[in-house]
């Protein structure tokens, strides 16, 4: 059998041809009868030879392998790990340790009032941020389970937004915010300062959540991946639905004090309550912003105005992944004309606030 990319061969040459005139005509000596059958040892030829491994299956003729993501094995170390640690705890009880933890900070000619809504916990893997924190907001906009997290990966890739999961654009994360959950998105330009200021916080005591890149500080030693003036250099995103207002007054309808904290009051569930009056711009240490990104089961607490000055950092694409050989989706303009100075704040589609 001919091997398909082996050459064809010759033909065989026939030998010459003996004459008739010359052949022999020598009568060939009779058989022997009888002569019992001589076993021969086979040759090496005909010795028995293991049949070829089967050969693998074809790879399946449809669909598309989904997208590689960097960083999934060192993520899924890390929650294990987290996982091993015990049970992620409720939003109430894992405010409530943080406010302990940080009651020196708070300053004491000043009642506080707490406004937080419900935000799950979610371990992104690789570059997957903004995307995580976008999921963990749906939940606030969408009924539970309403759109996974690889729904919201799958739209992103399709419509060109990200290559593995990274998003450096504002406005293209509130064009997926409002076709995978189908909600309200309002792209905050601008900054979050004066003349943005009173209306985010607004925002945020209304329950809604308010999506938020900064530049993250790497090796904080509380490990509280804080915001920091890093020029965009460790892009990140949280997500923030929790804020902390320091007053002079609280308002006498509809909220109560904290029978541990004392001090710090809560709008009282399903009670109408009048809203506070908002901290002034220039007031230092009056608002701090409660906010989960994808790298902690737990709150983070965060000044807000170091929020605000970090935001406005976002300038520079980081030079180790421009030099990592791998894709990314950066819009024209870069980090500065994709992220920096905005925000993106979501309401339900049939929200009037």
């Amino acid at each position: 059998m001919i091997s398909p990319c082996s050459p064809p061969l010759e033909p065989p040459i026939p030998p010459p041809e003996t004459p008739a005139s010359q052949a022999l005509n020598i009568p060939l000596p009779p058989l022997t009868p009888n002569l019992p059958e001589l076993a021969f040892p086979p040759s090496s030829f005909q010795a028995s030879v293991p049949p070829p491994p089967p050969l693998p299956p074809p790879p399946p003729t449809t669909g598309f392998a989904p997208p590689h993501v960097f960083g999934l094995e060192k993520s899924q170390l890390l929650k294990e790990a987290l996982e091993r640690a015990g049970p992620v705890p409720g939003t109430r009880e894992d405010v409530k340790r943080l406010l302990k933890l940080h009651k020196d900070r708070f300053r004491s000619d000043l009642q506080w009032i707490l406004f937080c809504a419900d935000l799950p916990s979610l371990i992104q893997e690789g570059p997957q941020c903004g995307l995580v924190a976008l999921w963990m907001a749906g939940t606030l906009l969408a009924p539970p389970g309403g759109t996974s997290l690889e729904r919201l990966v799958q739209v992103a890739i399709e419509r060109g937004y990200t290559a593995q999961g990274e998003m450096f654009s504002v406005a293209d994360m509130g064009r997926l915010a409002e076709e995978a959950l189908g909600c309200q998105a309002e792209v905050l330009c601008g900054g979050l300062g004066s003349p943005n200021r009173d209306h985010v916080l607004q925002h945020i005591v209304a329950g809604h959540p308010l999506l938020i890149p900064y530049p993250r500080c790497s090796y904080d030693e509380d490990f509280n991946h804080e915001p920091c003036q890093r020029k965009g250099h460790k892009a990140h995103w949280a997500v923030s639905a929790g804020v902390l207002l320091g007053v002079q007054r609280v308002p006498s309808l509809g909220y109560s004090e904290d029978p541990e904290l004392p001090g710090l009051f809560h709008p009282v569930p399903g009670t109408p309550h009048q809203p506070p009056s908002l901290p002034e711009e220039g007031s230092p240490g009056a608002v701090y912003l409660l906010a989960k990104q994808g790298k902690s089961w737990h709150h983070q607490l965060w000044d807000y105005d170091q929020v605000r000055d970090s935001n406005l950092q976002l300038t520079d694409f980081s030079p180790s992944r421009a030099a990592d050989g791998r894709e990314y989706v950066v819009p024209a303009g870069g980090v500065r004309a994709g992220l920096c100075g905005q925000a993106l704040l979501l309401r339900p589609h049939n929200s009037s606030h």
